[in-house]
Formats: C-alpha cells, sequence, structure tokens
C-alpha cells in the first residue's frame, strides 16, 4: 500500500490499495476540485518530476519547497536552533538528499503546521527526521487524511516549542488555524502565518480570507480577532506560505494597519 497525494491540494492519505475516491480537503468550501475532477499522485511519481530547493530567508532562518512548485505552491520554513530546529509548515515532496541536507542545518526536533491545506507529506517528513513530533491544533484533527503516532493533537490557546519559538492558535482560516512566532537572531520578532495572515503582492500590506481560491471573506469581528491574538507578541517581519510573500519591516504596525482598510472595505 501507499499514501495518495491528492493533486490539487497536495494533502497526503491513509496508505490504501487504490486512490481514494474523494479528497476530504478539496471537497470543503475553502478548497476546490478541478473541473477535471479528482485526481491523485503518488511521492515517487513527484520524486521524478521534482526536486527540492533551499534558500537563506535571513539568518537561522532557511526556506525549503519544491521545484517546478506542486499543489499550492507553498514553501516549508526550517528554523534554526542549537539541538534541533523547528520545521513550519510542509510540502508534499520528500527526498533523501533534503533530508540530508537538513540534517547539515542542524536537523529537527520538531514539526508544526498552520492548518490542513499544508498538512502535506508531514508524516513521510516526520520518518525520514527520525520520527520527529508534529503539532497540530486539536480542532483540526478531524481534517488530518493520515493519521499517525507523530502526530501531537495540542490544545488551549499557545504551545512554546523551544526558547524562543512558541505557536498561537490564530483562527479564522480555520478554526484551529495556526501562527507561529519566532524570537528571530536580531530580536525583533518574527511571524510565520501560513495564509492566515496573508501577505500580499503589495508586501507592504496583509489580508485575511476563510478561502482564498473560492473568494469568501472573513467577518470584520474575525479579523479583529485574529489580529488581538498575535497583538502580545514583538514582530517586525511576517512569513507567509509562498517564496515572495514576505513583509521584511513594520510588520506589527502594517497588520493593524491593514485589519483596519480591510474591515474599512467590508463595512
Amino acid at each position: 500500500m501507499q499514501s495518495f497525494i491528492c493533486v490539487t491540494c497536495g494533502v497526503g492519505h491513509a496508505p490504501s490499495e487504490a486512490p481514494p475516491e474523494r479528497c476530504a480537503i478539496c471537497d470543503d468550501e475553502r478548497q476546490y476540485v478541478t473541473a477535471a475532477g479528482q485526481r491523485w499522485t503518488t511521492l515517487a511519481e513527484l520524486k521524478a518530476k521534482h526536486t527540492i530547493e533551499f534558500k537563506e530567508q535571513e539568518p537561522g532562518l532557511v526556506g525549503i519547497g519544491a521545484t517546478p512548485s506542486i499543489a499550492i505552491g507553498q514553501r516549508m520554513l526550517l528554523i534554526q536552533q542549537p539541538g534541533g530546529g523547528v520545521l513550519w509548515d510542509c510540502t508534499p515532496l520528500v527526498t533523501d538528499e533534503a533530508v540530508a541536507r537538513i540534517k547539515e542545518l542542524g536537523g529537527v526536533r520538531a514539526m508544526a503546521i498552520s492548518h490542513p491545506h499544508f498538512y502535506s507529506s508531514m508524516v513521510d517528513w516526520s520518518e525520514a527526521l527520525g520520527g520527529v513530533p508534529i503539532h497540530i491544533h486539536e480542532t483540526n484533527q478531524q481534517y488530518v487524511m493520515r493519521p499517525s503516532e507523530r502526530v501531537n493533537y495540542w490544545s488551549g490557546e499557545t504551545l512554546e516549542l523551544v526558547q524562543g519559538v512558541t505557536l498561537r492558535r490564530s483562527g479564522g482560516h480555520f478554526v484551529g488555524s495556526t501562527v507561529l512566532h519566532w524570537a528571530g537572531e536580531d530580536g525583533k520578532g518574527v511571524l510565520m502565518t501560513g495564509d492566515t495572515i496573508m501577505v500580499v503582492p503589495d508586501t507592504r500590506w496583509v489580508s485575511f480570507m476563510y478561502s482564498y481560491p473560492n473568494l469568501i471573506p472573513l467577518p470584520a469581528r474575525e479579523v479583529n480577532r485574529i489580529v488581538g491574538t498575535v497583538e502580545p507578541f514583538a514582530y517586525d517581519r511576517i512569513y507567509a506560505a509562498w517564496w515572495d510573500r514576505v513583509m521584511a519591516q513594520d510588520a506589527k504596525a502594517r497588520v493593524a494597519a491593514s485589519a483596519e482598510r480591510y474591515v474599512k472595505a467590508i463595512s
């Protein structure tokens, strides 16, 4: 048996003899099934067509993503730490070369994923990295398509993974959507937000959505609540889930201004 991976969202499913009939992630109104219908691939097929690239984002932070991009196209982020780093979000492709490179960069002691659209090949990554725990908020458990003992379903509003690295349940996109705060090597603070707080093409701004592909907005009260969840943190920069979606400075003030602009637009 093998894990079949949805072509559209890139999420791996529990091993089976044949592909599942449907992808529950894409059947949800926050995602979509293409007009061509449900399609599946496998890790072996992805390895034949794609490779993994590494890009330093800033001191202590490395981006890791597939090229050409796969499915939704997100990259993951490795926060380098003494004793093993933290891997944030996930990609569908896992290769021996990428695993070896991560180990050269200090290895990984924990994984954490923002929301179900990025669960990808999380179990394969965990096992390849030595069985490291995958931290997912408990309210998103129903969206885990490949259950594993590697998954830690955490509860509450915050979880400190290691010193200087904290998960915060932000909600919004999903009830259990999570952002990660890292102190950063310069001490100014970094938020990693998946697409809960989405850096837009004009990277001076962010936005918020219930569904990005289907253009379903969030209500004003939810946007204000999301911003409130990250208010206690100091942060200067934001890394959303794609290579080019980075807010490089003054992020906390820009998030507040963006929320104000958003609420005004939908009121």
